[in-house]
């Protein structure tokens, strides 16, 4: 979601950007602009003094500007905050047992070992899961389409006894809490004659 978050809002701030800079650009050099464009050419300004003075005496004016720019502040902010937070968890560290030494294994690849198995079990269409760091330990996030077919705590059983019991295992670590959300395949209607 947060790639889609990213995407959307470095869209919009474009094209916001490139719309501005170009209407300043071409009123500032001169050029023939439609009747509509806001300016007309090198000497105005977005806002003449006339405008400015009329919104100014309306009462609601300062409190919508100052709400509206603090929601661009707390929106910027929470951006900034997801950027800096990491989603997936990059690896998990495999305690070996011996002399202290530890291996490594790359988070993505868990996840793909995970999604095979998963998938591997009677009643799964498509697996896909993500493994994140809550307080310190891996945290499993899985999401099951389910065959129409499949039952929903026979499938939950087996993921719990087979995939997510084979990672916690293969990396040595005493728990691996698992969120799992569970959704049902559609078909297309069929036209029975």
């Amino acid at each position: 979601m947060l790639r889609t978050v990213n995407r959307v809002a470095l869209g919009l701030a474009g094209v916001v950007l490139l719309a501005v800079g170009g209407a300043a650009l071409a009123a500032g050099a001169g050029l023939s602009v439609p009747s509509w464009w806001p300016w007309y050419g090198p000497g105005d300004v977005p806002l003449s003094t006339a405008d400015r003075d009329r919104w100014r005496s309306e009462s609601w004016w300062w409190p919508v500007v100052i709400a509206a720019l603090a929601v661009l502040v707390l929106l910027a902010l929470w951006l900034l905050l997801a950027q800096l937070r990491r989603a997936r968890l990059a690896d998990v560290v495999v305690d070996t047992g011996s002399d202290g030494d530890i291996a490594r294994v790359r988070g993505r690849a868990l996840e793909q070992a995970m999604e095979a198995e998963a998938e591997s079990l009677d009643g799964v269409a498509r697996a896909r899961i993500a493994l994140r760091r809550r307080g310190g330990e891996p945290e499993a996030r899985v999401r099951l389409k389910l065959e129409p077919h499949a039952s929903p705590a026979g499938t939950l059983r087996a993921l719990t006894a087979e995939a997510v019991e084979h990672a916690r295992a293969s990396t040595g670590l005493a728990t691996l809490p698992t969120t799992t959300r569970l959704h049902a395949s559609r078909h297309a209607p069929t036209r029975v004659a």
